[in-house]
């Protein structure tokens, strides 16, 4: 089986490469491209018919100059794709809904190889049913792509301090917590603000890359955190800037995914 990474981050695809190894020693990585166009130019310079011809694409959503999407725009891809994705994003189970299967980074070893049992399943059925398929692949593309288009994260926020109105770009704001059932933030120059929303409807406006939901009362900016400490009962605890009279622990169900936000 010959196989197709794209996939723009180094480590990534060596990581994946060494997986594929473990999980079928017969399969042939005989490509690894990194952005959209040299994707394309690969698959025009070996489409079909060619020695290099992929049985299998595994495609990283977000590469470094868009998504992958675009590719398909640009050429017809005529095998089925895998996509690996770090976003966790709801609309994505329509994939496996359509038969079309997705792996959540970091990719585990079990799941490449659940993955790649069903691209098997899918290749043994009669070439009528494989057209069919592609078909439904090409039109879930589409309404997908709005879904993954980058979302516009909330900017700045308009406040009441010191009896009157003020605009706080978001960028300036180290993290939002819960006190006494009122909600504020701390700014990075130590300004204690109330904001008029819960954490639940912050956490949605926020960049994920640059905010966390670290326990129900946190939320926290990456550059807040200055210092990270081992808790008892498996938790960590944080020493945030500006420092807060408050103990700041990252709940037990947050620490994996919070160890992956604080390594991005």
């Amino acid at each position: 089986m010959n196989i197709l990474i794209v996939e723009d981050e180094e480590i990534a695809a060596k990581k994946l490469i060494k997986t594929l190894a473990a999980v079928d020693p017969l399969a042939t990585v005989v490509g690894i491209t990194g952005s959209i166009w040299e994707t394309v130019a690969w698959l025009r310079a070996n489409g079909s018919g060619q020695p290099l011809a992929p049985d299998l694409i595994l495609m990283d959503i977000e590469l470094a100059d868009g998504q992958s999407f675009q590719i398909f725009n640009e050429i017809e891809v005529d095998c089925m794709v895998i996509f690996t994705t770090s976003y966790d994003e709801y609309a994505i189970k329509a994939f496996k809904v359509n038969s079309v299967d997705y792996l959540l980074k970091p990719i585990q070893t079990e799941e490449l190889e659940a993955a790649l049992a069903k691209f098997r399943r899918l290749t043994s059925q009669p070439k009528a049913a494989r057209t069919e398929r592609m078909f439904h692949v090409e039109t879930l593309l589409q309404e997908i792509q709005q879904t993954f288009r980058p979302k516009d994260y909330r900017q700045r926020f308009l406040v009441t301090y010191a009896n009157k109105l003020i605009t706080v770009d978001t960028q300036q704001i180290a993290y939002f917590f819960s006190d006494n059932k009122m909600n504020q933030f701390r700014t990075v120059d130590g300004r204690k603000i109330t904001v008029d929303y819960t954490l639940d409807e912050l956490e949605t406006m926020l960049d994920p890359k640059l905010f966390f939901r670290i326990n129900r009362s946190f939320l926290v900016s990456v550059a807040s955190v200055e210092q990270i400490q081992p808790y008892f009962g498996n938790r960590l605890s944080l020493q945030l800037k500006p420092h807060i009279d408050k103990e700041v622990i990252v709940s037990r169900e947050k620490l994996t995914p919070f160890k992956d936000w604080m390594g991005k």
